[in-house]
């Protein structure tokens, strides 16, 4: 399993599926290009098709023939480019929180830089977005530290990759078994958009997880765990 966290955040975000899942399958979660956590290209490489380069190479030095590829906000929309580009290399599909087109994108994406370029620094910038997350108190500080390590470049050229696509063409030629999750309360990618993706992909599952928000996985670890597990379960089946 490959794991792909979101524009905000970085890997760190995985760590309770990485320690539930290790003895049941080999996992990975791919730090994208621009995230702070690795050096940052220049910010016109940070772009949805470089993140899907990125989780490619990432499955060749793994060695996987093929790859159930969970993604969180952004991670989705690195999912989407997947299943353009290496559709049989697809085990199964997760979304987390995420979209196949977002609403007014580009009045979003302005709104966000506008907020970006108008703080002092990211840890401002991040304090800030880090309200509207929908967070439980635990999860405040490692999130903002997460999007505070970033640059601004970097973050403001990653929030035009990850809001501005539109995979919902897309949706019906997806083959591999699909699941659909979102937090409760997910005021950045409400319930709506995770619905058009089950709605829109062959015989895809919608799972609502309560009390979490944007970060389900993180916000609530059991509960998304859980209906990971079901999932692999199916899959599993012969």
């Amino acid at each position: 399993m490959l794991f792909i966290h979101g524009v905000g955040s970085t890997a760190e975000i995985w760590d309770a599926q990485l320690h539930a899942f290790a003895s049941r399958a080999r996992c990975a979660a791919l730090e994208l290009r621009g995230n702070g956590a690795v050096p940052d290209p220049a910010p016109e490489r940070i772009t949805r098709e470089g993140f899907a380069l990125d989780a490619i190479a990432a499955l060749d030095a793994l060695e996987a023939e093929k790859a159930i590829i969970v993604g969180c906000s952004l991670g989705g929309v690195v999912a989407f480019e997947l299943a353009r580009r290496i559709p049989k290399r697809l085990a199964g599909l997760l979304f987390v929180g995420s979209f196949a087109r977002y609403p007014d994108a580009e009045t979003y994406v302005a709104r966000i830089l506008t907020a970006v370029e108008a703080a002092d620094d990211m840890a401002t910038f991040a304090r800030a977005r880090t309200m509207q997350l929908g967070l439980p108190p635990r999860r405040e500080r490692e999130t903002i530290a997460q999007m505070a390590r970033k640059s601004r470049a970097s973050y403001e050229a990653a929030t035009r990759a990850t809001w501005t696509g539109d995979y919902r063409g897309d949706l019906g030629s997806i083959r591999a078994p699909t699941l659909v999750m979102v937090g409760e309360r997910d005021t950045i990618a409400p319930r709506a958009l995770s619905e058009e993706i089950a709605a829109g992909v062959p015989a895809a599952r919608f799972v609502e997880i309560a009390a979490a928000g944007h970060v389900a996985n993180a916000d609530a670890p059991e509960a998304f765990n859980a209906e990971l597990r079901t999932f692999l379960d199916g899959i599993a089946e012969p």
